[in-house]
């Protein structure tokens, strides 16, 4: 039975669902990450989007990243009341309460800001203006998700407007391209993928310093192509972030292994209907659905890994009840404990207000998910 290193509770027997973390894989993940970014004199800005845990990101910080990425405001606010000094915030904030916020925060830590377009980086001039101070900005471009970003024909022209505003410093362009290719199609070749952004990306950053604008840093990297991205000469910065954990979908890409993959939601089996139905009391509001079964070319089945169980599959997810499809062998009762390798860990640890850290000595430590439902 495991045991709980915090007040209140002795067992975890009676608490699930829960996220459980492999302190020994994580931080093996952590050091791994860190080491390609030595190993390539790049640097490691990873996004907390993942963990969202201060004490997860100074770990991170301590073996050698420089800093750390967060999306939203409210997220660096958390990282910096927990010790974080260096945040990138790599999404725009175009309205002048966020940037107000923002600004209050730049006076604390090292804040850089994401711009996107020439509205919203007029909008962050004038608000520094009026509190007579100079923010840092990097421009994102969209390298083909197709969600934020300025397209790449446009890149140069947009740069060389916002360099011209004042109290903005323009130090750098950023992307997220995940594993897609130039012709917009997701691929399984995580290698032609990260070079391919790397070199769009230091082909845009040339551009724009032929063209007078002063750029020091090319930012890109998801965690399946951060590994092929730092080997490009000119990228400058990686910032991958769910390599922390990894999961089932890292795991399908062939960024990891399963073994690598260092969360688990663990849940219990509260019915068993049929011989081929077992229901477990993970549902919709312990697993990420963002990651739906069956969609090419990851091809995932079910909603997670069941650990020991092969055969089983998490195939519904309802509000309350998640349902395993079995083999008519498999001898889950009701009472037994599963282990699950979630799709996506992200958006997972999201709906958890904690997680249970569980380490080598097999002590178990409760932490908050500090930044968890910070969103604005």
């Amino acid at each position: 039975m495991l045991r709980v290193v915090s007040k209140g509770a002795t067992s975890l027997s009676d608490q699930t669902p829960f996220v459980l973390i492999d302190v020994t894989r994580m931080d093996r993940n952590i050091l791994v990450m860190a080491e390609i970014a030595g190993r390539n004199v790049v640097s490691l800005r990873p996004h907390v989007k993942t963990h969202k845990i201060p004490a997860i990101a100074r770990k991170q910080v301590e073996v050698g990243a420089t800093g750390i990425t967060v999306a939203k405001v409210s997220e660096a606010e958390i990282m910096a009341d927990g010790g974080l000094d260096d945040i990138f915030i790599a999404y725009p904030v175009e309205t002048e309460a966020k940037i107000r916020r923002a600004i209050l925060l730049n006076e604390q830590v090292r804040l850089i800001l994401g711009v996107d377009s020439l509205e919203g980086a007029r909008m962050l001039s004038s608000v520094a203006r009026g509190e007579g101070i100079a923010v840092e900005v990097r421009l994102e471009v969209d390298t083909g998700l197709k969600r934020t970003g300025v397209r790449p024909q446009e890149a140069v022209e947009l740069a060389g407007e916002i360099s011209k505003l004042g109290n903005l410093d323009l130090t750098g362009i950023y992307t997220h391209r995940g594993v897609v290719l130039e012709n917009e199609v997701m691929t399984l070749d995580l290698e032609k993928a990260g070079y391919q952004e790397g070199e769009l990306m230091v082909s845009l950053a040339n551009q724009m310093r032929e063209s007078g604008i002063k750029l020091d840093d090319v930012s890109l990297g998801s965690t399946p192509t951060a590994k092929y991205a730092a080997e490009v000469e000119g990228v400058t910065e990686i910032r991958p972030g769910t390599y922390v954990f990894y999961d089932r979908m890292q795991a399908k890409l062939g960024a990891c292994s399963l073994e690598d993959c260092a969360t688990r939601v663990l849940a219990t089996v509260v019915s068993r209907p049929t011989s081929g139905l077992a229901t477990i009391d993970g549902r919709s509001k312990t697993f990420a659905t963002d990651v739906q079964p069956g969609k090419e070319p990851l091809g995932l089945e079910g909603f997670g890994r069941i650990i020991g169980h092969p055969r089983a599959v998490l195939e519904r997810l309802t509000e309350e009840h998640g349902m395993l499809a079995l083999d008519e062998a498999d001898d889950l009762g009701v009472g037994d404990t599963v282990e699950i390798v979630p799709n996506h860990v992200c958006s997972t640890v999201n709906l958890h207000d904690d997680v249970y850290l569980h380490s080598a000595d097999d002590s178990i430590q409760k932490v908050r998910v500090a930044a968890r439902g910070r969103v604005w």
